[in-house]
């Protein structure tokens, strides 16, 4: 028997609760669009949403949603596991009629464009002309910045609600996926708000408890590892079971320029090494598309890329994840409060540049402003996966075979210390001066980018018989968790003369995820990122060193 017959793939170590493999059981037939009768906002809620000095809870958002998904035949409430206080977490599944009754067909094709294996490019067109764009956009992850849950739920209610041509469109060609990311903070926080009756005196200022029980803000740090409940519950969606090309992370503020409301997309350099090409591309096209949608509607004050420091380099956020798994990974960062702000104005900042071609006046900003805009920025979205249906869906298998390819052969990572060498082995051997250094010797590129000894590994074997096993299977259920497929083996088996027992793992690099694999076992090289050649460091956005299997002592 040989070694891979010896090794059980998918492995599952019981962290997973056990759900029902198909999302709507007993969907009933398609029915025509019926929005007449359907609970507004203001029935719902008390007051329309984004008006000032009210925000709406989790508790009232749970309760409209199952409201909603009764009497309309466009959204379906899933709910996707427990949180930290034991709220149930739910998602809206939200699509025409007809696509929600094949709902689990549409997630089947998904799933097989992702994965990638055993499909020829052939087979992925004719899948990609078939299937439905999932597109997941989320909202109130960081609750105090609370125009990401307020916008979902008004999110929600346009597309259910809505009868004009282009929302129609969308619910054909698209399938939505709206994530409430932490219904525990939208609790805590909004009524914390609203506790006072005097309106003009509510005020977000001393919460007194984080407003995420055990890691308050930095639950966006945690999608790389999974601890928290809502993290794996959502890693578990996108990357085990909905697989969406595109991920959309609503947050505020981030920058301080008072010319801009909003930071979107595309974001400033560095990516990371190991992320398929396509993305930071992809990414570009959809910025794009989102600036664009808010100048033509006249709504100013967007601002891109060195708006704000935000970049696609570190893994463990929910947008930043998405990157390692060939999604198209989107931040917008909104000002915004249920308590009106003034914008001040500062001279600089009303000159129009190429990341902020249109700055905004001055003025007292409105909580339903804020909303507006991010309606414009979700439709944009919409419309850009709707326009583009079959090439997102045919790039997702794209990706993921280039992953597959890349895990299967000799391959590279062209990485900032590599390059350091080339230039190291070139002594004095340069040619003539290109734009910013000079040409280095060609048999170079051989010797120092493709040294053998710097090759990318084909896969990572976890011995069994390590002194600390158990957290080396906590490292591969985090692996799990993010739709890494890991082998276990039945028996012993030998690689490179070396004999492994029964009961190890292997983590192959050979899958669509390989890029996930790989910056989890590997470690990071972030570029010398300079304002000038022998400037200041232009500071990075968050973390630019997180290898997991090291930081948890794995012997691998």
């Amino acid at each position: 028997m040989n070694a891979r017959n010896r090794l059980r793939r998918n492995v599952f170590l019981g962290f997973i609760t056990a759900l029902t493999l198909s999302l709507f059981p007993s969907a009933a037939p398609p029915l025509a669009a019926q929005t007449s009768n359907l609970t507004t906002p203001e029935q719902a809620l008390g007051f329309e949403l984004g008006a000032d000095y009210h925000m709406a809870s989790y508790a009232q958002l749970e309760a409209w949603w199952k409201k909603l998904a009764d009497e309309s035949p466009r959204m379906k409430l899933v709910p996707i596991g427990q949180t930290v206080e034991k709220r149930t977490q739910y998602m809206a599944v939200i699509s025409s009629p007809e696509n929600l009754a094949k709902a689990d067909h549409y997630r089947d094709i998904v799933e097989r464009l992702t994965r990638a294996q055993d499909l020829t490019e052939e087979q992925a067109r004719e899948l990609a002309s078939e299937g439905k764009a999932v597109i997941w956009i989320d909202g109130g992850l960081h609750a105090t910045e609370t125009v990401g849950s307020q916008q979902l739920m008004e999110l929600v209610w346009q597309m259910v609600s809505g009868n004009d041509a282009e929302t129609k469109r969308f619910l054909d060609d698209v399938i939505l996926l709206a994530v409430q990311c932490n219904p525990d903070g939208q609790d805590i926080v909004a009524n914390w708000y609203m506790r006072r009756q005097d309106e003009k005196a509510r005020t977000m200022e001393d919460l007194p408890v984080l407003y995420h029980h055990y890691v308050g803000h930095d639950n966006n740090r945690d999608f790389f590892m999974s601890n928290m409940p809502e993290t794996t519950n959502m890693n578990r969606v996108m990357f085990r079971e909905w697989y969406p090309q595109i991920i959309y992370n609503h947050h505020q503020p981030g920058f301080g320029q008072t010319g801009g409301v909003v930071f979107t997309p595309p974001f400033r350099d560095p990516f990371n090494y190991h992320f398929d090409p396509l993305v930071p591309l992809q990414i570009e096209q959809v910025g794009a598309a989102m600036n664009a949608r808010l100048v033509s509607r006249g709504m100013p004050g967007s601002g891109q890329r060195s708006f704000s420091n935000y970049s696609t380099w570190w893994n463990g956020g929910l947008r930043t994840v998405a990157y390692f798994h060939n999604a198209v990974g989107l931040l917008t960062e909104i000002i915004g409060s249920p308590t009106p702000v003034e914008l001040p104005f500062v001279a600089q900042w009303q000159l129009p540049q190429s990341d902020l071609p249109d700055p905004v006046a001055p003025q007292t900003w409105h909580y339903r402003q804020s909303i507006d805009y991010e309606m414009q920025l979700n439709r944009a979205v919409l419309d850009y996966a709707s326009k583009n249906r079959e090439t997102l869906l045919f790039d997702m298998w794209r990706k993921g075979m280039n992953q597959i390819e890349r895990g299967s052969r000799d391959s590279w990572t062209t990485t900032p210390d590599r390059i350091a060498a080339a230039e190291k082995a070139a002594g004095d051997r340069h040619g003539m001066r290109v734009r910013s250094g000079f040409a280095l010797p060609t048999d170079l590129y051989e010797s120092v980018l493709h040294d053998p000894a710097h090759r990318d590994p084909r896969g990572y074997v976890i011995p069994a018989d390590q002194s600390d096993f158990g957290t080396a299977t906590k490292f591969v259920n985090a692996l799990i968790k993010a739709g890494v497929e890991v082998q276990r083996a039945t028996a012993s088996f030998q690689v490179a003369g070396k004999t492994y027992p029964a009961g190890s793992f292997v983590v192959k690099t050979d899958q669509a995820y390989g890029p996930h694999v790989l910056d989890m076992f590997e470690p990071q090289d972030h570029p010398n990122d300079f304002q000038y050649p022998g400037g200041p460091p232009i500071p990075p956005y968050d973390m630019t060193g997180w290898t997991l299997a090291m930081q948890m002592g794995v012997d691998f």
